[in-house]
């Protein structure tokens, strides 16, 4: 396994930017996940690690191989990078059984027969695939098909394994076991996995630390809890999780604490910013309690059942729409005191 290291890596199509200036690092045995929406460049990148696509600028590095390298034209072949690739579509070939699947990386790498029973054994035990190494691709369900990628990308002990929103085509009960069957194997090899999805509730159950994209280049790069807690631009606050941005109207520092009035309520807040840098807050249901004295007074615009709670989708005096979860039932129409408690504060980029 290895750390990989991306600098001031670009990819142009035709003249058009798909990455801009990407400088990132990705530790040894994590597993990170690229998390945006299509056409951010997520697949893209995943492509350049692949060695798929070559960089139009920058350097990549794995471990302490480089692999590609837009100034002396460095680019080295998928099949010298040791990198194992999980495909969305499966790419299992349909005339060869699971073993001879999972096996071919080996077959072709001239390794011999008892080594080669001997790894591809380890991957069929390590997926639960072992009673179906004999059966063929079309006699088994998308979940083992996905499986078998796994299988056969794990017999080869790669530094890295990527995988290209593997779950996409599964139905929603399949992809969340699934999860598990990903979360497994990672724990069991240690492997370092970029994983890409436009989820970010997949992204959000398995990745120690996303990197969440727009427009080619990374907005912010932190661990999932850090990502929903502490945003550091509107992007990233209205794209993780569900919430509302608002403008900040004016900030007040005592001491080291921060209050800034936010719809036309005086709240407290919390910031990494600077007072004078501070424009926006996120309000998270979890902001948000329903009080008859409130901070603000709101209507109930939407009621979603969510299993044992409720989300209310409600609308400010001032025509702001904010999420408020409740275990009592309210009807659309209804009108709400909201108090506000301790909101993330940023600042706009």
């Amino acid at each position: 396994m290895a750390d990989i290291d991306l600098t001031s890596v670009a990819k142009s199509f035709a003249g058009a930017p798909a990455l801009k200036d990407v400088t990132t690092r990705f530790e040894d045995g994590e597993f990170i996940a690229l998390l945006g929406p299509s056409g951010c460049g997520k697949t893209t990148l995943l492509r350049l690690l692949a060695g798929f696509d070559a960089p139009s600028r920058g350097r990549l590095r794995i471990g302490k191989r480089e692999m590609a390298n837009a100034e002396t034209g460095v680019n080295l072949p998928p099949e010298e990078r040791n990198i194992g690739f999980v495909f969305q579509s499966y790419a299992l070939w349909p005339h060869m059984s699971v073993r001879r699947n999972v096996s071919y990386p080996l077959d072709i790498r001239g390794f011999s027969k008892a080594e080669i029973t001997r790894q591809v054994d380890a991957a069929l035990a390590s997926t639960g695939l072992g009673k179906y190494a004999d059966r063929m691709p079309s006699d088994l369900s998308g979940g083992q098909r996905q499986r078998v990628a796994l299988a056969r990308c794990l017999v080869s002990d790669p530094c890295a394994v990527l995988l290209d929103e593997p779950l996409a085509n599964l139905d929603v009960a399949l992809r969340a076991s699934m999860q598990g069957v990903f979360i497994d194997f990672h724990k069991r090899t240690g492997a370092t996995m970029i994983y890409v999805t436009h989820d970010q509730a997949e992204a959000m159950a398995m990745a120690d630390r996303i990197a969440v994209m727009d427009q080619g280049r990374i907005q912010q790069f932190d661990t999932p809890q850090t990502l929903y807690e502490r945003p550091k631009n509107r992007f990233v606050a209205e794209f993780v999780g569900r919430g509302t941005v608002v403008p900040v109207q004016s900030v007040e520092m005592t001491g080291d604490a921060m209050a800034a009035r936010v719809l036309g309520a005086r709240i407290a807040v919390q910031s990494e910013a600077r007072k004078a840098s501070v424009s926006h807050v996120c309000l998270r249901p979890e902001n948000l309690t329903i009080a008859e004295t409130g901070d603000l007074r709101s209507k109930v615009a939407r009621v979603t059942y969510m299993g044992g709670k409720y989300l209310l989708e409600t609308v400010t005096d001032c025509g702001a729409r904010l999420f408020a979860e409740t275990r009592a039932r309210f009807e659309v129409g209804a009108q709400l005191g909201l108090t506000i408690t301790t909101p993330w504060a940023f600042s706009e980029d």
